[in-house]
Parts: C-alpha cells; structure tokens; sequence
C-alpha cells in the first residue's frame, strides 16, 4: 500500500493506492463522512450526533476506520476534539447557541504503513438556535444550600405576555426522560422558581434544566443551562464566633462550622478584620481558629465561607456571620 499526499496548491484529499496482489491495486479518496446528523433525544441539551460511512469505504474492510469528531463547547469555549470508531457520540450543547460538528475520517494501521491518514476534508454541520418570540425569562440561577437543598430562581421578561405560563423542567443521566420541578415558588403568583426540597440530585454529574413557558400570543424562547450542582454549593453562615484578647498582646478569635453536609475539610473561610482607623484586611485559612497581634485599640473581625479549591471547581460564599469586637 502506498499513500500520495496533494502537492501545494492541489485539490485537497488524500489518494491511498491499496494493492492486494502485485497485479491488483485499488486507489480511492480518503474522504470524509457523508453526513451528519443530530438528533435531539429531549434530554435538554444532551444530544447524538451520527455520520454515515463514506462512499469510498464502503467495499473496503481491511482497512481499520477512525473517526475524528469536533466540537464547540460553548460552555469552555473551546472546540472538543474525540477519536472514535463508532459512527455515534453522545455530547452536551448549550440550545441557547450554535450546535457547530464536523468530522473527519482516519485511515491507518496496516492499510497506511503503521499510522493513521487523516482526510483533509471534514464534513459539517452547524445548526442555529430558534430564533422566535421572546425569550419566556431572565437570570435563571440555582443554589446548592448548605449541600441539603437546591433551589432555582429566574426573573419574568419585562413584555412576557400576562396569560403565559412558565414551566422548568430537569433531567440527567440516572433519568429516563425529562421530569418536571417537584415544587413551585410564586411570587405574587406567578411562577419565579423551584424547589427540590426532597428530591436529591446526583453530584459530579450533567444536571440539564431548560426553562420554557407557553403562550397564546405566540411561542416563547426557552432558557437552557447545564450544572454540577457540587459547583453551586452556598455554606450556612459561620456559627458561634468568639473573640478574646490575652495579655493585651494577641487575639484568639475562633467560630464552628456549620451543621450539615459539607465536609470539615472542604472549607476555606475567609475573616476580615477592620481596625479602629477602618482600615480593612482579609485572611484566608484552612483552620477554624487564628491567633493574631492586638494591632489597634479596637479589632473587629467577621468570617465567612466557600468550598475551596481542592474539593470542587467553584462555590459561592456563604453569608457573613455576625460581627465580633474586642
């Protein structure tokens, strides 16, 4: 077998000469798949992307077959790249922007001299978010409180017609269908959350939520966002934060965290210490205790907590305790 690539300036694909006998050659394109196609199993973003066989390989089963397959991630705003030999993948998109695929076709091993020959073409596909009617809400976020609860919040648009209808809905992968929000919050009777109160959802894990609503008036824009909800955990505040002065020299300030589900080991606190000048200074510790210099005639010092770094990708500050002087 002997493999020709394009000289500059040629059309680009690539020619693989396949002889079976010395008598006996084939020669054929490298080309990529078909086509693509993406299929939306009403997972919320959670898609199947498939591609065809190209015609060329259709009557050549020697030769081993990769695929190499790419694509946006708007969460990272990166291109994901996957080789595979499957003519399947499963990946999460953002429904709210482009859906950008392409695919290329891999050759090799004992077909290409020991390596893998990759077609220069690339077949794509780029499917665009619907683009009708308002968007149905605004600023859907979610919290993990204290690591028991997860509560959702959003904002109705401003020219929401008044007869529509909000609904959430949720799903991942422990799921076989999409569910609906186990239980509405209102305010002044319209729909402006959900509580999962009683209704655990896996961690470390794609939980997909899409906010839509319906209308009379005409069709509303859905609101999509994909979590791990271990990454939205918001800690109880601080309890029993004490503050005593030895000898006029240190002060030993120490709190107790939480009750809950958060592990000890997961904290970073972060105390700030105001002086008497007001001038403000921030510590970050591991531990649930400092011992400090008596710096000004009068300290003040509250806490605070997240989850840090080394437990999981992000968190979100707990309240401020109460304040404690000296």
């Amino acid at each position: 077998m002997l493999a020709f690539k394009p000289a500059h300036g040629t059309l680009l694909m690539v020619l693989l000469i396949i002889c079976m006998e010395a008598s006996q050659c084939t020669i054929f394109q490298v080309e990529p798949p078909e086509e693509i196609k993406i299929i939306d199993p009403g997972y919320l973003g959670r898609m199947e992307i498939t591609w065809t066989l190209p015609a060329s390989l259709t009557h050549i089963q020697e030769c081993p077959t990769l695929y190499q397959l790419e694509y946006f991630n708007a969460y990272t705003q990166r291109w994901d790249v996957i080789k595979t030999p499957q003519r399947t993948y499963s990946a999460q998109f953002d429904l709210m922007k482009d859906i950008q695929v392409r695919v290329y076709t891999l050759l090799g091993e004992h077909c290409a001299n020991n390596t893998w020959i990759k077609s220069q073409n690339y077949t794509e596909l780029v499917q665009k978010p619907p683009g009708e009617g308002p968007h149905a809400v605004n600023n859907f976020h979610c919290v993990f409180f204290n690591m028991e609860h997860l509560g959702c919040l959003w904002t109705n648009y401003h020219n929401l017609p008044s007869n529509a209808q909000i609904y959430l809905y949720y799903w991942h992968k422990d799921l076989e269908q999409r569910e609906e929000c186990p239980k509405y919050l209102f305010r002044n009777g319209v729909r402006c959350g959900c509580s999962f109160t009683g209704k655990p959802l896996p961690d470390f894990t794609d939980v997909n939520f899409c906010v839509n609503g319906s209308s009379p008036e005409g069709p509303l824009r859905p609101t999509y966002q994909s979590l791990q909800i271990q990454n939205i955990v918001k800690p109880n505040p601080v309890v029993k934060l004490t503050l005593q002065q030895d000898h006029d020299t240190q002060l030993k300030l120490r709190w107790k965290k939480p009750d809950g589900n958060v592990p000890e080991d997961c904290f970073i606190w972060e105390v700030e210490h105001t002086s008497k000048e007001s001038q403000k200074e921030q510590i970050y510790t591991m531990d649930t205790s400092l011992i400090l210099p008596a710096v000004a005639e009068r300290n003040c010092f509250r806490v605070r907590s997240k989850l840090n770094k080394y437990c999981v990708a992000s968190s979100i500050w707990s309240k401020w305790s109460d304040q404690r002087c000296i």
